[in-house]
């Protein structure tokens, strides 16, 4: 019988120094566990959020029942990605970097705070995996080049080492739709910019499915009737989201990548698994693949009509159960 009792925490990392030079002041970091560690203090799991998510949306990778991960064997963590609204965010940062004023955060931002918070509040557990979808799997990635020594596996699902110019062509949409409407106020609003909000859903809408979602009504197996429902319910959410939550942690997908910090032989040094959706449109199949090459990483497609949805944590049962057998290979299970 599986353990349910997720518990909430925030670690602080005071003044945290970014890759940039700047400072984050007064940071956190929020992060859910359960399980706890063993003895030899080598069971330690790191599941990153993703883009517009808290940590709730990848619970599932560990709550539902078929899952690989086991709270009663791994002592779990899922940390939030600043900017999000659950760490240290636009939305609830020191005084000084609150809204517009909050400073540029890169992956290897996040990364490196995870790292901390193994380090000072998990003893420096060995960390048998990290898995990640989307800006997790880009986390997964930063933590294979970052810290080799200290996980003995990864596994990104729906991501690249890198954000490529036309995912970075997406992101800028998104963003400038949003910009435009007035209210917005070059992120100094003091109402919740609307019209922005929902542009920014609707565009972001068409990304993260695929056509073939849209032309074979793909959305009834999701739950909706019609594709306004499901434009409707991404309108809603998005209108709960902070709007300089949602360009903060934009810009810090825009500027991801891994290679940066791999130097002049990028191969990884970790065993680590590429799942890439076959209709993803922005972290592409082709892209996946070729940087699977360069990292010398496993390679496996997820070949799904979903899109970049494909990997979301516990949406689609046989997309999901393929990510669990991932997690298998990687745990050696």
């Amino acid at each position: 019988m599986k353990s349910t009792s997720w518990h909430e925490n925030t670690f602080d990392l005071g003044d945290f120094e970014l890759v940039s030079g700047q400072i984050l002041k007064s940071a956190k970091l929020r992060y859910f566990q359960i399980g706890a560690l063993n003895a030899p203090k080598n069971n330690l799991v790191i599941l990153p959020t993703y883009y517009g998510g808290t940590a709730k949306g990848v619970m599932p990778w560990v709550d539902q029942q078929s899952s690989p991960l086991d709270p009663n064997r791994y002592c779990i963590v899922i940390p939030c990605l600043f900017g999000a609204g659950q760490s240290s965010s636009p939305s609830c940062a020191h005084p000084t970097q609150t809204g517009a004023n909050f400073p540029l955060i890169d992956i290897a931002d996040n990364v490196h705070a995870q790292g901390q918070l193994v380090e000072r509040v998990f003893d420096n557990a060995e960390i048998c995996l990290v898995l990640g979808w989307s800006m997790g799997g880009l986390q997964a990635l930063h933590w294979a080049a970052l810290y080799p020594e200290r996980i003995r596996s990864a596994v990104a699902v729906c991501a690249t080492a890198k954000c490529y110019p036309h995912n970075q062509l997406f992101l800028d949409s998104v963003t400038t739709a949003l910009a435009s409407d007035p209210v917005f106020a070059d992120g100094h609003y003091s109402q919740v910019p609307h019209a922005g909000l929902i542009a920014f859903a609707r565009i972001y809408l068409t990304w993260a499915y695929s056509q073939a979602f849209f032309r074979d009504s793909l959305y009834h197996a999701l739950g909706f009737d019609s594709i306004q429902d499901l434009q409707s319910f991404w309108e809603q959410d998005h209108l709960q989201q902070d709007a300089n939550d949602l360009v903060a942690v934009a810009k810090t997908w825009r500027s991801a990548n891994v290679f940066r910090y791999l130097g002049d032989e990028p191969a990884l040094k970790v065993p680590t698994i590429m799942l890439p959706s076959r209709t993803d449109l922005y972290f592409t199949e082709a892209d996946a693949r070729s940087d699977a090459q360069s990292l010398g990483a496993e390679f496996q497609v997820i070949d799904s009509d979903f899109g970049h949805i494909a990997g979301g944590p516990g949406r689609l049962e046989s997309e999901t159960q393929q990510v669990f057998r991932a997690v298998r290979d990687a745990l050696c299970l």
